[in-house]
């Protein structure tokens, strides 16, 4: 069930004109605007969440194109027709997914190059290029406005490159352990609106082998405080969410201790959809990633894409498991 109605999004929309000259001044706004998150909407009109915060940032630069000799106007908007508020959030979150994989490919070519020629003046190098990239990440969260589901996975390889260093300078952490199954029932989980692949997959795998009364709740991705007795799945600071190169559902199955094939088998298309870095190769990846996109467009309420994709995942396992007999 979700907790509540989604609020009417406004938008702010800045409006402009730049001079053809001086080049610099054109580049100078592009990369402003870039800093502050916003999406162009066309050519010329920018957009951001309507708040006090993104309205001050449009007024410093609408004063900024005004002073360099352009013409430029903010507005406050409610779309009626054309794109809608959902279209716009995906629009935002695409751009910041964009930024978010980057991160994440950078992570993981430095993480390659540490495990290939790990010498001190090597780590001292890593080490660098991590802060750069935990600056980076960063500057991104700043203006991830809605939650890029593609956080999690820039977060996780992060985090255990972290742990690879730490652990080259003789300071490791305790692995986290696999729970209790009985510390999984009876539990509320929680995990952001607008399920896709892993969050599908990972509440298929909670009713169908964890739990089959699981209360699943579906919350803001941002800024969510948990209650008592929640445990939040594929959500950024989750008790259960992207670890390293690994997806929720990876780390789920794992923290359950499921030791069973055909739900590794699982685990790897959903790794691949999710991620996007082919990582097992799984051929059925790309039919299954077209199912799941299909489901997401018929369906808005996340409960009906849950009980949508719950019959692909049934009939994924039957395959696995009689395959492997």
């Amino acid at each position: 069930m979700n907790e509540g109605q989604p609020q009417e999004q406004r938008w702010l929309l800045l409006i402009h004109q730049l001079p053809s000259k001086p080049a610099y001044f054109r580049v100078k706004i592009w990369r402003r605007l870039q800093g502050i998150g916003a999406l162009a909407v066309k050519s010329t009109v920018y957009a951001l969440p309507a708040n006090a915060e993104m309205q001050e940032d449009f007024e410093w630069l609408l004063k900024e194109i005004v002073a360099g000799g352009g013409e430029a106007m903010m507005c406050e908007a409610r779309l009626v027709d054309g794109l809608s508020d959902a279209q716009v959030r995906a629009l935002f979150d695409a751009a910041r997914d964009a930024d978010y994989a980057g991160v994440a490919g950078e992570a993981r070519e430095l993480a390659a190059a540490i495990g290939a020629d790990a010498t001190s003046e090597k780590d001292a190098e890593a080490r660098s290029q991590l802060g750069r990239l935990r600056k980076r990440l960063a500057e991104v969260v700043t203006i991830d406005f809605f939650g890029a589901s593609v956080r999690l996975t820039a977060e996780g390889l992060i985090a255990e490159l972290e742990a690879q260093i730490a652990k080259d300078d003789g300071m490791t952490d305790e692995p986290k352990k696999a729970a209790d199954p009985a510390e999984l029932k009876g539990r509320i989980w929680v995990t952001r609106r607008d399920v896709h692949v892993d969050r599908i997959a990972c509440s298929w795998l909670i009713r169908r082998f964890i739990d089959a009364d699981a209360i699943i709740r579906f919350v803001a991705g941002k800024g969510y405080v948990p209650k008592e007795g929640e445990l939040r799945f594929d959500m950024f600071e989750g008790e259960i969410t992207h670890e390293g190169d690994r997806c929720s559902f990876e780390v789920l199955l794992a923290r359950a201790a499921i030791n069973d094939p055909a739900l590794q088998a699982i685990a790897e298309i959903v790794h691949d959809i999710d991620l996007k870095d082919n990582k097992f190769g799984r051929e059925e990846a790309t039919g299954i990633a077209s199912l799941i996109a299909g489901i997401a467009m018929a369906n808005k309420s996340d409960e009906q894409r849950i009980a949508q994709g719950a019959p692909v995942f049934d009939n994924l396992y039957q395959y696995f498991g009689k395959k492997r007999g």
